[in-house]
Parts: C-alpha cells; structure tokens; sequence
C-alpha cells in the first residue's frame, strides 16, 4: 500500500514518526519548507510524552508523484475545495482519502472525489509543533487512540486495510455509528478546544479555572442537546460515555458532571488546541469549521447555542487582533 499523510504539521509528524518506527513507509507531505527540509536532514523527532527520533520521506507537494492508495488528509479545512481538487490526481483509481481533520469535513470531500473515496478518522490524542522537523505529543501514550469510519453505508473492506496501518501507532476502533464518533469528536473540539483559546491556555488550564470550566459544561450540553435534537447518537470516546458523564437535567447531575470534567480529560491536560497555536502563529484558524458546525446544526435542530455563539465571536475577534487570548476574556461571557 502506498501511503500519503499530507499536511503533515503538529499531528501528521507524529503519526508519521510512528508509521515509521513500525515499519510503515509513509509520505509526509506539507507546503512548510523549512519543516521538510528538517525531516529529511534528520527525520522526525518526537518529544513530549515520548521521546524518539526516526528517519522519514517528507516531500514538498510540488514533490509528488505517482498515485497513493491510501492518503491521510490533515490540512485546515478552509482549504479542503482546492486540496481535494489537487489531489484527485494523486489517489488510485481504488484509492481512499482519509480525513483526519476536526468538524464534519466528510460530506464536502465526498462531493469532490466521489462516494466509496472518502473515510474519516477521529485522533483521540494531541500534538504541538515545535520547530522544523519536531512534534510533541501533548497525550498520554495510552490514549493514542483512532476512530475510523464512513459516513455512507458502503463496502467496509478499505476500513479494515486502513485499521491495520494505524494499530501500528494505537488502538483503532471501526465505527458503525461513524456519525456519532464524529460528534463526539465535535463535543471535545468545540467545548475544550474553543475554550481554551477564549482564555490562551492548554485544556489543563481550562480544567483548573473554575469560570472556564463552567463553559466547557455549557458548550458540551448545547452539544449534546443539538445532537439529540438531530437523532444522532454520541459514541463513546476511550471507552468513556460521555453523554451519561455529563448531560444533565438536574442541578445535582449538573455539579457531578462539572467535578467529574478533570478526571475525565486528565491524560490531555497539556494539550495545546490547534485553533490557538494558528492563532499564535497568525493564521486563520477552524474556528468555522468547529464551534461553528455546531451552531449551524443546532440551527438546523431549533438548539439555541448562545455560549458556543460567544465563543465564536470571541476567537473571531483574536484573529482580527481586537481581543488578545488571555484568561480576562471570561468576563465576555458574563451576561450569559
């Protein structure tokens, strides 16, 4: 099988780090120059949780020949109409584009490259890129974890080839219900990571700080409620249920959930969410892609979601430079 893992940034290092330390040759293909040119002089180094250093092929996209029969998708989602385009040339008449991008990018590419082309792939850990050719994982080793999918009723075989690829890395899980994995993905995405971009910090910090906990317990429920709203059925993540942990309708249900919120993510507390490091490095970030899928399907359902709402409004006003990430934007949220 002849791989691809394009937009090989913070996350598709050390997925590719690991393809390659397992004996899985990979492509790692990113636009960064200078990124590139740091793993093909010295390989992918990994830091963090773990610590190893491996050789890789890492080429610039201009690099690219042949075709793949299996290409691992970890662009921003702005650019997924001209990236599927592009790579059209590049996938096996047989060939599988597997998303590994946050929100619900599955429908979009399928209308490009066609049904039966198209799997997902939710990633139940964290990465933060350091410097040209360096990667730290920001999870624990034992939450390396993927959930794999489609979101057509189609033939599951190129499910169970691209399961094997990855259980070189972590333990896969071939979702039924992809739909649902993909809300709960969404559920964590939209909550920890929007959060912890309002107030510039790791999920740790958002964990220890009570105001900021209090919205990460606001933006899951609108979550879970657009969801049942829309008959989708939220899958566990890591073998927690998190719907039972914490959807609430009473106010005791309410304060267990909230306590219940740091043993629940405490293999994650330094996880860096990408929309911040975007952010940092100044450019735009998924916050559409994101919090705002779920607005627009709780939209669809007639869900208010007026705290995930703010954090949209929030994080589009860092980009546009009028709020700095900081912990003081807590106070936007007063009202509500």
């Amino acid at each position: 099988m002849r791989i691809a893992i394009y937009g090989a940034g913070s996350l598709g290092t050390i997925l590719g780090a690991y393809l390659a330390r397992g004996g899985v040759e990979a492509d790692l293909i990113t636009r960064n120059e200078e990124h590139i040119a740091a793993l093909q002089a010295n390989g992918a180094k990994v830091v963090g949780k773990v610590t190893f250093t491996v050789p890789v092929k890492a080429l610039l996209p201009t690099q690219m020949e042949g075709t793949y029969d299996l290409i691992f998708l970890l662009t921003k989602q702005q650019e997924n109409p001209s990236v599927a385009q592009y790579l059209k040339q590049y996938l096996a008449p047989d060939g599988m584009l597997c998303t590994m991008q946050n929100g619900l990018p599955e429908p979009q590419l399928t209308e490009i490259l066609g049904k039966g082309r198209v799997s997902g792939c939710t990633i139940g850990w964290g990465a933060t890129r350091k410097g040209p050719g360096v990667s730290e994982l920001t999870s624990e080793p034992d939450s390396l974890s993927f959930n794999l999918g489609m979101i057509e009723d189609l033939d599951q075989e190129p499910l169970q080839r691209i399961a094997q690829v990855l259980s070189t890395m972590g333990t896969v899980e071939i979702e039924e219900n992809f739909l649902g994995a993909r809300w709960s993905k969404l559920l964590i995405n939209t909550a920890f990571s929007g959060v912890a971009t309002v107030v510039g910090g790791t999920f740790g910090d958002v964990i220890d700080n009570k105001g900021a906990r209090i919205l990460v317990q606001r933006v899951m429920k609108e979550c879970m409620d657009a969801a049942q709203a829309l008959n989708v059925t939220i899958e566990p993540v890591q073998g927690k249920d998190i719907v039972k942990l914490f959807n609430y309708s009473h106010p005791i249900k309410k304060c267990l959930s909230f306590h219940l919120i740091p043993f629940a993510m405490k293999k994650h507390r330094a996880l860096k969410p990408s929309m911040l490091q975007d952010i940092e490095k100044g450019k735009p970030c998924e916050v559409g892609a994101i919090n705002g899928a779920l607005s627009e399907q709780a939209r669809r359902a007639g869900v208010h979601t007026p705290i995930n709402d703010k954090v949209i409004d929030v994080i589009t006003r860092i980009e546009k430079g009028e709020l700095h990430p900081e912990i003081g934007n807590l106070n936007l949220f007063a009202d509500l």
